[in-house]
């Protein structure tokens, strides 16, 4: 083979490599996601003393954090009326997410629910550049 077309071969390979390893690096960024509740509570004595911190906990134990919500204000920009409580938080990832999920669901069902009823949804992050 003659140095030009070995040079060559290097180059074109060298190019898919690189192609190659910015693929797998994109691949691997973990986007954010977040968690937005909508409670509707019944009892607030109960739901602050018995489910709320229990929540807080597992909330904590995957990492999440609160952005918003709780007690604060919330108000409709269309549609119907949130209910008396909504929160914002947010996670390292779906996965962490799902992890929390899991847990949360059995807290509602063993103590939540008798003190208030819940909707949420898991929403993954977009990459901020």
């Amino acid at each position: 083979m003659t140095s030009n077309y070995k040079i060559a071969v290097a180059v074109i390979a060298s190019f898919f490599l690189g192609v190659g390893a910015v693929s797998v690096l994109h691949a691997q960024v973990r986007l954010p996601a977040y968690v937005v509740a909508e409670i509707d509570v019944k009892d607030q004595d109960g739901y602050a003393k018995d489910f709320l911190p229990k929540a807080q906990a597992n909330i904590k134990e995957h990492g999440g954090k609160y952005l918003a919500g709780g007690l604060n204000k919330a108000v409709s920009l269309d549609g119907s009326p949130p209910p008396n409580r909504v929160v914002l938080l947010q996670f390292a990832d779906m996965d962490a997410v799902k992890a929390f999920n899991v847990k949360q669901r059995q807290l509602e069902a063993d103590v939540g629910d008798k003190y208030a009823s819940f909707r949420a949804v898991g929403i993954e992050g977009v990459e901020q550049k």
